[in-house]
């Protein structure tokens, strides 16, 4: 048995009688959920896991899919890097999954992707992310850099008049590619490289005294510093208590941050904290009678206590395509699911529609929110729905790429030589 087709023994012993090749979905049918339940990331991912039982529970009460009930595998790679590639290549050829959703970080989105394309699974990786990476088994259902840190970065630069600029980021593959991206930005539009302080640190670090002491020096000469966060998992607690501590407010220095959503903030007291920027494509306090249906079945299944975010929201559009992406394909089965998905359709909760576009990244709307004394975000930006780019035009290398897996079958596409680069996992 191959993953992705699966038989029946009903349609086998027809097989075996020679009545046909006719084939039926075997149930029930599997969803692999892969996101960390322990360790740094935890305190991100765990209401990733949440969703996904929720929307499978929700799937079911319609009928499930193909005539199947669904199954959620769920298993926790633990904030361990190399422990998911075992667990995604545990899902596909011990539990048979027929597709996975999961991951945050990229680097254990990079850990998993050889084991997906080696066996030809597909995963829904519902993040914002570095972009720099097209892969034709994985559907990217987050914010790539165009649909979140380029407009968070335009928004500093023209609304709230910052000189100067803190990069901020854990030390992994998605703050530094970002970085990379948004300092070429910067200096492309006048901001001299000397006024870019750039830091990484390792994930869970808490000692953040010294850091923010140094981004406050930034501003001496009395220029407007704006602090660019792609800080990851529970660091970001420890930043922002210390930003508290050192008195620094919004007016003062201006953070945004591309990885703390509603559910990080559920932790903290956010009271000192008001004013302070996410970039996202959703935030929970949308007003529209979409989100108002996803929040009280939210409230509902996981507890009245329980926020909503962005990947959540990412999920819920993944998962919704799929499902109607296999209906459309009759089957489960990678391949026909895959050419299902481009151009397939979905309201998002914000009031527009997301679009599944050839090179397995979605068109989005960018939100950007202000942080509230009760841990919501006030939407204080907002635009029409952007198409996410796989590879960025800030950086030479990149600006030639284009992915298309529609029409040109290719995720690496130059288009000054009209060649196809294929390359097998690391992008």
């Amino acid at each position: 048995m191959t993953y992705g087709t699966k038989f029946t023994a009903l349609a086998l012993a027809a097989l075996v009688a020679g009545a046909g090749t006719a084939s039926a979905q075997d149930c029930p049918i599997k969803v692999g959920v892969l996101h960390s339940l322990s360790g740094s990331m935890a305190i991100s991912e765990t209401t990733l896991k949440d969703v996904m039982l929720m929307l499978v529970e929700q799937q079911n009460a319609k009928g499930g899919l193909l005539g199947c009930q669904l199954e959620a595998v769920v298993v926790d790679p633990a904030s361990d890097w190399p422990l998911f590639a075992e667990k995604a290549r545990e899902l596909l050829t011990v539990n048979e999954v027929d597709v996975i959703f999961g991951n945050w970080t990229s680097v254990s989105r990079k850990s998993v992707l050889p084991v997906i394309e080696e066996l030809n699974g597909l995963l829904f990786y519902p993040v914002q992310y570095e972009g720099e990476e097209s892969s034709r088994n994985v559907f990217y259902t987050g914010a790539a850099p165009n649909q979140q840190a380029i407009p968070a970065t335009d928004y500093f630069l023209d609304e709230l008049g910052v000189e100067k600029f803190a990069l901020l980021g854990t030390d992994y593959v998605y703050p530094r590619t970002t970085n990379n991206i948004l300092e070429s930005y910067l200096i492309s539009k006048g901001i001299p490289k000397e006024d870019i302080f750039v830091n990484y640190t390792p994930f869970g670090h808490s000692d953040w005294a010294t850091i923010v002491a140094d981004v406050v020096a930034l501003g001496a000469d009395g220029k407007q510093v704006g602090v660019i966060s792609t800080i990851n998992g529970d660091a970001n607690i420890g930043f922002y208590k210390e930003l508290a501590a050192a008195g620094v407010s919004a007016e003062d220095i201006p953070v945004v941050a591309f990885s703390v959503g509603e559910e990080e903030l559920s932790g903290l007291d956010t009271s000192e904290l008001v004013g302070h920027l996410a970039a996202w494509n959703y935030f929970q306090s949308a007003d529209t009678p979409a989100n108002a249906e996803f929040i009280a079945a939210w409230k509902a299944f996981a507890g009245e206590n329980r926020v909503t975010n962005d990947p959540m929201e990412a999920h819920y559009i993944g998962f919704n395509m799929w499902v109607n992406a296999a209906t459309a394909a009759g089957t489960t089965a990678v391949d026909a699911v895959r050419t299902a998905m481009y151009g397939q359709e979905f309201p998002n909760l914000t009031g527009g529609t997301a679009v599944m576009l050839p090179n397995h990244h979605l068109a989005k709307p960018v939100l950007i929110g202000e942080i509230r004394a009760d841990g919501q975000f006030d939407i204080i930006s907002q635009t029409p729905e952007v198409d996410g780019d796989a590879w960025t035009d800030f950086l030479p290398d990149s600006a030639v790429l284009t992915s298309d897996w529609k029409d040109l079958g290719c995720g690496m596409y130059n288009t000054v030589t009209k060649t196809c680069v294929q390359l097998t996992s690391n992008y």
